[in-house]
């Protein structure tokens, strides 16, 4: 005799760790537009810097402040906004981010000198870094590694539309008089705005709540040290000699706050950067690489507007235009080789190419000057965004794919927290390389223009960006083109730091991949269950050596 069973109701998609495919592209509305004000913010201002540092009267290192600044307080951030998301609600988390920097945004926009500029910046910073974490974590709790290739696409397209729009955009707003260099920071301010509406009523995240003590002391060692290191990198040069008493004060306030911080991480119940993630080679070699790629991509792409405008003399609008290829390399492949990725479910190959085409596109930039042909510098920028599109988003998936579902959200920020502080270190490290040869190439054309040395000498002896819309027209010429010269050797050193990526990268063990979302697994790990198995790959996808929520390497 047959007993029936009454069905138990499904509980809700947001309960079950899972997402149809249709929820999936409502709940990525809201994210890729956060995703883009993100992009948007840096790229907007890259071809208006020049003018604003000239319209301010600002010097070069003020140029790479700027920058640095909104690199720094994202860098120093993204690791707490990363662990914040594996304790509390990613979409709040996600939201405020916004809210702050919709704040830093107007706030900078209404700035009247640089260094106000800068504080701001650096506010604007502070949300940057929780998009750019809590965006990939959310993205990563929804989809399955494998199937976001399938999304890979949306999210490229993204990031070319920003990238190419960005310059643009900002071209335009400076060269419109009744709009001005000012509205290239409010113009991300409605973006945000409707990416909070967007999000309110898409996403949908289960939220695991836990009572825990926040790590504020490693945070506040982690940023000292940061802070410390990346201070003494912009003004070491300038301000002070590379070898100096104010050198040594920094090193060992770096070096101090930095000890601290992992002592503090080995005792903390809830590190900020838990260090049992360094145990697995994957994650390691992938911090590396992508240590390396920031220094490369952040440092060297921050000055490519300088050298088109300074020394090529194009428009912020015609500069803009001009990075339409790299961009254009970046979307077509990050779209075909995450497609490719999710029917094949194999990742490393794609990796290695792209970091060989990284190389080699930094080494063919190095070979530019003031002269370089046009057509040659875009073949160049080229085959440097298809290598970018085929790394830096697989850098992320391998790890992800590899950490215990409890550490997502402390891995993927640590992998953006290293590639942001390689990024920080690059604008600062490369902006005083250019700015010490572009100072010795001035003071080597001065000497070949009669009388120009003492006249250079009698106005204060600096010749640079601050100047050159007052300055003589064969001095404008000798800036313009040093610049241009210049410019070669970021992306030579941009070019070798490349090589160490390439090398982290092969060395990183290919696993399949995951079949489950973040929060499947996290689900699966609560209850003891056994990890999906990609069938088509035909192995586990816990790696060896894998971290389990426990600490414990996985077998």
């Amino acid at each position: 005799m047959s007993t029936a069973t009454t069905p138990v109701p499904e509980a809700p998609v947001e309960q079950q760790g899972k997402m149809t495919h249709r929820q999936v592209l409502e709940a990525l509305s809201g994210m890729l537009l956060a995703m883009f004000v993100a992009f948007l913010s840096g790229t907007v201002v890259s071809n208006a810097l020049p003018t604003i540092i000239t319209d301010l009267r600002g010097t070069q290192n003020q140029y790479t402040w700027i920058v640095t600044a909104t690199l720094l307080a994202s860098t120093a951030t993204t690791p707490i906004w990363g662990k914040l998301a594996d304790l509390f609600s990613k979409k709040l988390l996600i939201q405020l981010s916004i809210v702050v920097f919709i704040v830093g945004s107007m706030a900078a926009g209404l700035s009247q000198s640089v260094e106000t500029l800068i504080a701001w910046r650096a506010v604007q910073g502070l949300g940057l870094g929780g998009l750019q974490a809590l965006v990939q974590i959310a993205i990563a709790a929804m989809i399955s590694p494998r199937e976001r290739g399938r999304y890979a696409g949306l999210m490229g397209a993204v990031m070319a539309v920003a990238t190419v729009g960005g310059p643009l955009l900002g071209g335009v707003l400076v060269d419109t008089s009744w709009l001005g260099w000012r509205w290239c920071f409010y113009v991300g301010v409605p973006f945000a705005a409707v990416a909070l509406v967007l999000l309110q009523r898409t996403l949908h995240l289960p939220v695991t709540r836990r009572e825990v003590r926040i790590d504020y002391l490693g945070a506040t060692f982690l940023t000292a040290g940061v802070t410390a290191l990346l201070v003494w990198v912009t003004l070491a040069g300038s301000s002070f000699d590379w070898a100096s008493s104010e050198t040594a004060i920094f090193l060992t306030g770096a070096a101090v706050a930095i000890v601290a911080f992992l002592v503090t991480e080995t005792r903390a119940a809830e590190p900020i950067v838990p260090l049992r993630l360094f145990r697995d080679r994957t994650t390691t070699l992938a911090v590396i690489a992508s240590i390396a790629v920031g220094i490369a991509m952040f440092g060297s792409s921050v000055f490519l507007g300088q050298y088109l405008q300074i020394s090529r003399g194009y428009s912020p609008t015609e500069a803009g235009l001009l990075t339409i290829p790299m961009v254009g390399g970046l979307l077509v492949s990050s779209t075909v080789s995450g497609l490719l990725i999710t029917k094949y479910g194999r990742w490393k190959g794609y990796l290695v190419g792209g970091s060989v085409l990284v190389v080699a596109g930094f080494a063919m930039l190095s070979t530019i000057d003031h002269e370089t042909n046009m057509v040659l510098l875009c073949a160049f920028l080229f085959v440097l965004g298809v290598g970018i599109g085929m790394t830096m988003q697989n850098l992320v998936l391998a790890v992800q794919n590899t950490v215990a579902a409890t550490d997502l959200g402390a891995a993927s920020s640590a992998v953006a927290f290293f590639r942001s502080l390689g990024g920080t270190i690059g604008v600062s490290v490369l902006g005083a390389v250019l700015s010490n040869h572009v100072a010795d190439l001035i003071r080597a054309g001065l000497a070949k223009i009669p009388g120009a040395a003492e006249a250079a000498a009698a106005g204060g002896g600096d010749v640079g960006l601050a100047n050159l819309a007052d300055a003589p027209a064969p001095i404008r010429v000798l800036i313009a083109a040093s610049y241009g010269d210049a410019t070669g050797r970021i992306f030579l050193i941009s070019a070798v730091l490349a090589v160490v990526a390439l090398v982290a990268v092969l060395f990183i063990r290919e696993v399949a991949l995951r079949t489950d979302s973040g929060d499947e697994r996290a689900a699966a790990e609560r209850s003891g269950r056994q990890p999906v198995v990609d069938a088509q790959a035909g192995a586990p996808v816990v790696a060896e050596g894998a971290v389990t929520p426990a600490g414990t390497a996985a077998r």
